[in-house]
């Protein structure tokens, strides 16, 4: 049985308190499940100002991915952005105890900042490649821009993915 050579890659530009993110979790599903394991999406961090708690968001995010939870996370803080903008880090903790992480250690990660420095790394890069607003994806070196309309994105996403994985004889 021959196996595809490493996956197509997905990347996301996101950030979790962003209403037009949780919008698109519905394309990823979708993605997932025509792809499977073919289509690495990969979460990127983009915090825009205008949402106070997305710095913090992504860093919880980061501990999720540490203790093995990172997409169950990252939806179950986007179902509730109304409540994470009004509660803040008490939400992102509480999610967490949901889930059955280490609530506590990612109290901790939020106060210490470990996690920081590859949130801040995923802001530049974004700003380098020209990654303004969120949802915005990158995949087979094309940026496509879901923070002003995410209509007929996943389409495009699918056609890009299908061309990549048919190049593979």
């Amino acid at each position: 049985m021959t196996h595809p050579a490493s996956p197509v890659v997905l990347e996301v530009w996101c950030e979790l308190q962003c209403p037009d993110c949780r919008a698109a979790l519905a394309d990823l599903r979708a993605l997932r499940e025509r792809y499977g394991d073919a289509l690495d999406i990969q979460l990127r961090h983009f915090p825009l100002d205008k949402h106070r708690h997305s710095l913090a968001a992504a860093q919880a995010f980061e501990e999720a991915y540490a203790q093995g939870r990172a997409w169950p996370y990252a939806e179950a803080v986007l179902a509730r952005v109304e409540e994470l903008a009004e509660r803040g880090e008490p939400l992102l903790v509480e999610v967490a105890a949901e889930l059955g992480l280490d609530a506590g250690e990612l109290d901790t990660a939020l106060i210490d900042g470990r996690h920081m420095l590859l949130v801040d790394s995923d802001q530049a890069e974004g700003t380098a490649i020209g990654v303004t607003g969120t949802p915005t994806y990158v995949i087979g070196g094309e940026l496509l821009d879901g923070s002003k309309s995410q209509e007929g994105l996943r389409e495009r996403i699918i056609e890009i993915a299908d061309r990549l994985l048919s190049g593979r004889g």
